[in-house]
């Protein structure tokens, strides 16, 4: 709560749609790929500028343009002015504690949704991912690089099911399909770490038992 406080207050008194980052520091460069693809096939290209996949926006295809790390505001605003970002679209990806939401224009449909994720020591972590639906691409800003898509993108390479006879809104509906199912894969966890706190309370109570459940 005190990072969220304090990052808050790098906002006040700045204009409505000024563009700036709300969130942990980092370092890291930032990364630009594309999963370009029809119904015959698809290609993956990384990219160091915004502005080599800009193409991508005119392609009869669909892209899929994804960009891991939001610190590099310029970047960000690069994408938000070559596709017609409203200034509080931009300021809301840029800002990582944004609550999910949905917002439909005239030409695209902006989601902000919370991305969970669990790691081996079952610590879960919450990341914001941005989204922008075009009439053929999907933008995809995460706060930083790795995600819970791989199935997706494996999906997408083999052509597996419908996503590739489909358009970039069923690509939306996919990638919030497995944000959301991935909950429950969390759930499920948690529902069985409960049960076997459950019965190793009942069978022998400890104290190290009690400051795992806190």
């Amino acid at each position: 709560m005190s990072r969220l406080l304090k990052d808050s207050k790098k906002k006040i008194g700045v204009s409505p749609g000024t563009p700036l980052f709300v969130g942990k520091k980092k370092t890291d460069k930032i990364k630009i790929s594309v999963i370009d693809y029809d119904e015959a096939g698809c290609r993956e290209i990384e990219f160091d500028r915004p502005e080599d996949c800009f193409s991508c926006k005119v392609s009869p295809s669909v892209s899929w343009i994804n960009i891991d790390g939001l610190h590099e505001t310029e970047i960000i605003e690069t994408f938000g002015k070559e596709y017609g970002l409203h200034p509080l679209v931009v300021e809301d990806i840029l800002n990582t504690h944004q609550r999910p939401k949905i917002e439909i224009f005239d030409d695209y449909i902006f989601v902000s949704i919370k991305m969970l994720s669990m790691d081996k020591q079952n610590r879960v972590s919450s990341e914001q991912v941005s989204l922008i639906m075009g009439e053929k691409f999907v933008l995809s800003f995460q706060e930083k690089e790795g995600d819970v898509f791989d199935s997706l993108r494996k999906r997408i390479r083999e052509g597996k099911g419908r996503i590739r006879k489909q358009g970039a809104d069923y690509l939306l509906y996919a990638i919030l399909d497995v944000i959301v199912d991935n909950y429950f894969l969390i759930l499920e966890n948690f529902g069985d770490r409960v049960e076997a706190f459950d019965e190793e309370l009942m069978r022998e109570p400890r104290s190290s038992t009690l400051k795992e459940i806190y």
